[in-house]
């Protein structure tokens, strides 16, 4: 930014239209003949000036002769600041200030008339105060207008009194300046030279840019032109003013000015204060300017007084008034001063926990004196506050590589901070840095790696190209660092080790080849490693991809176990803590997933996700919308499970992974049969049509997963031979082989009864077999429910109603207790012949009540559609053409004796059911039998009695 130039005296300062009218209307008044007094007070730099001169304009335009001057700080003259102003008005005619002391007694004469303006009251000298408030608590102001600016904290307190009273009583009128709006910063933004707004895109960055100087500035006129003349950017923050420091200095007269007529204690005091950084304390400033503490205290009394400092809290914290002053003091202290304070504030800060940014911001300003010292401090600094802000770390990390030296001595320390930029560039989402900067440190030769960095090296190497989507170069890089391992691996593991292990582990799980990583895995969770720290996490870590590959292979015992304990382990951690290794908690839900833990696996998924994107884990962040969109769907959750698969979508187009796009579409396209029912089932299925043909290869289980939905899809829709086709065409034999051991019994249930379906029933009864066999293997109670059902899916189709309503009824009940309200209400509807059948009408139709009951709660359209078509297909069976038999016992009693007359209340009291029961099953009465009135469900009733 460049200077923002102040205001001429005849142009209206920007954002202060209110106050100008006010002044314009006392000037008219003054033309009428009515004085008055008018009070322009506010904050040091508010603009108190601006708006004098502004007045002074008005009053000229207009031909009303104007008297200004200000007072000055120190100068104690009597009376010396009406001496001034009437040695700069009309009414001095030549003469000389003797002659203002003939007429001091009587301003009014000499004033009448005027528009007298009076600047920077609050240090006028005692006998001009007394003159003033003469004048303001005069009963009638005379003839003239008299305009006095001031700071309040300053102003005389009988000075302040007169002026309080007066703007009460309505003889003062009060024009207090506040903080500019962003729109008037940027109008003054707009004013620099050569940064005129000519189009909507660069207006609406200037505004962009307005709106947070003016956040640091506090809307304060004279800090935004002092930042933008320092060429302040939001990334500055409070903590720099910008780069351009001549720039700053020359804004800054006003302030300097203030800073020069300090003493010499409390200009040094002001100097280390600026050092140490707002808000400070005066017992660390003491120690940084070397004064002892009755000093300091007697300076910090000086700057309060100057209002240069004030109370920032409520522990004995101060603060300079705005950060900006705080700049100032600290550019015109001397250098080595600079230098020597930063070095005992780092020293005074660095045994106090929490104070990161501080240690940083002291060890910046010594590398020029101490690089070894700043670089070691900006490292240490970097890792604590990666996790949190790794744009900060990765500028704190590039700082100390420029400055520790390229030498074997230091070769040590300039590998560690090298992997730690590695790392936080990764975490700000700078991949391609990353990799580039990682793969030279692998061919560095000149000084070779020793094993521990070696090792290290290779991880964060395998890390970006994983990030990237590379999975068979990241693949290769960690296979050969493994390589480099002792087998059996060494007790205790050593830390880079395991960070090795688990970068192999991701590698593979998140490209879908979780086979090739389990025996590593199984290997480095029974081998004791480190306690405590990232130790402790990474074995988190390890159990917990030791877990998702159980669970994956089949090996659910294993898996149970593992998760139980992942899940104390990744619970107790605090979220900054578990926010580190976000795949930690991605990976974890997914295994939750595959056991069939849906609640566990949504808060785990879920936990973090809505933190600030710093471009952190994008392609974990996928894994994770995946995640989420299934396990909602799977609880019937269609919206959120909607809105989650549109953003995984989006995220996987950018990131360009296929096979995610399509799992995220296959996931709405099922969701949508069941929320849309099947008038527009051939829509959703056709959003998805050929997903499958055109996924390209290299994450089978997404694209078999994307598979599965797209059958059940069909078959829901009513297409079985669509649904049967696309799991042959795309899965394989019979046996589906490229199914991951967790989901198989539900496809070949699915495939089970598209076959039934096509007549099939011997391939059907095989199919059946096979899914019960593989669910009582994994012992999962939701794949069982599947299996189950399948068996009674055959059993109905035999006509054997009361073997089948057997299993529905169970199946069903496992659907229930798992959380799964979608295929609960589905296998109702399913088992409602066998229920008919079975145990009658009554027991038939209360099932299809829950059913429609779930599906209104969950908004599932087509399982409403399936009820209705039951009700009137069972209704057509033996007792044909009895509307009665749609409802339930309850339901007849009450629809009867309303057709009888009888009111819902008189119902209630005959049922001893309260009324609202009473209307919501007359409600169902009228929607099962089609009426709409008592009158027709009378007739109705009579037509088929």
């Amino acid at each position: 930014m460049s200077a923002v130039p102040e205001p001429a005296a005849d142009e209206h300062p920007p954002g202060r239209e209110a106050e100008l009218a006010t002044l314009a209307g006392a000037v008219t008044a003054l033309r009428h003949g009515r004085g008055s007094v008018v009070e322009i007070c506010g904050e040091p730099g508010i603009g108190k000036t601006h708006l004098t001169r502004a007045l002074a304009a008005l009053a000229a335009r207009q031909g009303v002769p104007v008297a200004r001057a200000h007072a000055v700080r120190g100068d104690t003259t009597p009376w010396r600041v009406f001496r001034d102003a009437w040695a700069a008005g009309p009414a001095a005619g030549g003469r000389d200030v003797r002659w203002f002391d003939m007429v001091r007694d009587g301003p009014a004469e000499w004033m009448a008339g005027h528009v007298v303006v009076l600047d920077d009251v609050h240090w006028c000298d005692p006998d001009s105060a007394a003159l003033l408030v003469r004048l303001v608590r005069s009963a009638m102001p005379g003839p003239f207008l008299l305009a006095l600016a001031h700071r309040p904290r300053r102003t005389a307190p009988e000075l302040r009194r007169a002026l309080e009273d007066g703007a009460r009583a309505g003889t003062v009128t009060r024009v207090e300046p506040g903080p500019l709006d962003p729109g008037a910063v940027a109008a003054l933004l707009a004013d620099r030279p050569g940064h005129g707004v000519t189009d909507s895109r660069a207006r609406t960055g200037l505004l962009r840019i307005a709106a947070d100087l003016c956040g640091v500035a506090e809307g304060n006129p004279r800090y935004v032109r002092l930042l933008a003349a320092a060429g302040w950017r939001p990334e500055h923050g409070t903590d720099r003013p910008g780069t351009d420091t001549a720039g700053l200095l020359r804004e800054a007269k006003p302030l300097i000015a203030e800073l020069d007529a300090l003493s010499a204690s409390a200009a040094l005091t002001a100097s280390a204060a600026a050092v140490a950084g707002s808000p400070f304390r005066p017992e660390d400033v003491a120690r940084i300017s070397g004064l002892d503490m009755d000093r300091t205290l007697d300076a910090f009394t000086e700057l309060e007084w100057a209002d240069l400092v004030r109370a920032a809290d409520g522990r004995g914290g101060l603060a300079f008034r705005n950060p900006a002053v705080g700049h100032v003091a600290y550019e015109v202290a001397g250098v080595s001063f600079r230098l020597r304070a930063h070095r005992r504030a780092l020293d005074l800060v660095a045994g106090r926990s929490g104070r990161v940014r501080e240690r940083a911001r002291h060890a910046e300003r010594l590398l020029g004196a101490d690089a070894a010292l700043a670089a070691r401090t900006l490292v240490q600094a970097a890792a604590e506050i990666t996790a949190r802000d790794p744009a900060t770390a990765t500028h704190w990390l590039r700082l100390a590589l420029e400055a520790l030296p390229d030498g074997e001595a230091d070769a040590a320390d300039r590998t560690e901070a090298e992997l730690a930029l590695c790392r936080a560039l990764i975490a700000s989402g700078r991949m391609d840095e990353a990799r580039t900067r990682a793969h030279e440190l692998l061919g560095r030769r000149p000084t070779p790696l020793d094993e521990r960095h070696l090792l290290r090296a290779h991880a964060v190497c395998a890390d970006a190209e994983r990030q990237l989507g590379r999975y068979a170069e990241a693949a290769a890089i960690v296979g050969a660092a493994l390589a480099l391992l002792p087998r059996p691996l060494p007790a205790p593991l050593p830390p880079e080790a395991a960070e090795l292990i688990i970068e192999y582990g991701l590698v593979h799980v998140l490209h879908g080849s979780h086979e090739q990583a389990r025996d590593l895995l199984v290997e480095a969770v029974r081998t004791p490693g480190a306690t405590g720290g990232a130790g402790a996490t990474d074995r988190t870590v390890l159990r917990v991809l030791n877990a998702l590959c159980a669970a994956h292979a089949g090996d659910l015992p294993e898996a149970s176990g593992e998760v139980a304990r992942c899940v104390r382990l990744v619970d107790a951690l605090p979220d900054p803590l578990a926010g580190r290794t976000p795949e930690t908690l991605a990976l974890l839900g997914s295994a939750e997933l595959y056991l069939e833990r849906f609640t566990d696996a949504v808060r785990h998924l879920s936990r973090g996700l809505t933190a600030p994107d710093t471009g952190l884990q994008r392609p974990i962040q996928l894994h994770r919308l995946l995640g989420l969109a299934i396990a909602e769907y799977w609880t019937g959750h269609l919206d959120a499970s909607r809105q989650h698969a549109l953003q995984a979508e989006a995220l996987a187009r950018s990131l360009g992974v296929r096979p995610a796009v399509t799992l995220a579409q296959a996931i709405r396209a099922t969701g949508h049969v069941w929320s849309h029912g099947r008038a527009t089932a051939a829509e959703a299925v056709a959003l998805v049509e050929g997903i499958t043909e055109a996924a390209p290869p290299g994450h089978r289980w997404w694209t078999a997963s994307a598979t599965g939905l797209l059958a059940h899809a069909r078959l829901l829709a009513g297409d079985a031979d669509g649904c049967r086709r696309v799991l042959l065409d795309a899965i394989g034999s019979h046996r589906l082989p490229q199914v991951r051991p967790f989901s198989r019994p539900l496809l070949l249930s699915l495939l089970c009864a598209a076959t039934l379906e096509a007549g099939d029933r011997a391939e059907a009864r095989r199919l059946a077999r096979t899914a019960e066999v593989e669910a009582d293997r994994l012992g999962l109670a939701v794949q069982g429910a599947y299996a189950l059902r399948s068996r009674a899916h055959l059993h109905m189709a035999d006509g054997a109603h009361d073997v089948a309503a057997g299993l529905f009824e169970p199946a069903a009940e496992a659907f229930r207790s798992a959380g799964m309200p979608l295929e609960y209400a589905w296998t109702l509807t399913l088992g409602a012949r066998a229920f008919h059948e079975a145990h009658g009408p009554d027991t038939a139709l209360r099932h299809l009540d829950i059913a429609d009951a779930v599906a209104r709660t969950h908004t599932a359209r087509l399982v409403r559609e399936r009820v209705a078509h039951l009700r009137t297909e069972l209704s057509a069976d033996g007792r044909a053409g009895d509307p009665r038999d749609l409802l339930s016992d309850r339901e007849r009693e009450i629809a009867g004796l309303a057709a009888e007359g009888l009111r819902s209340r008189e119902i209630a009291e005959r049922l001893f059911l309260s009324p609202r029961t009473v209307e919501t099953h007359i409600s169902r009465v009228y929607r099962k039998l089609g009426v709409s009135s008592r009158v027709a469900l009378s007739g109705a009733l009579r037509r088929d009695a």
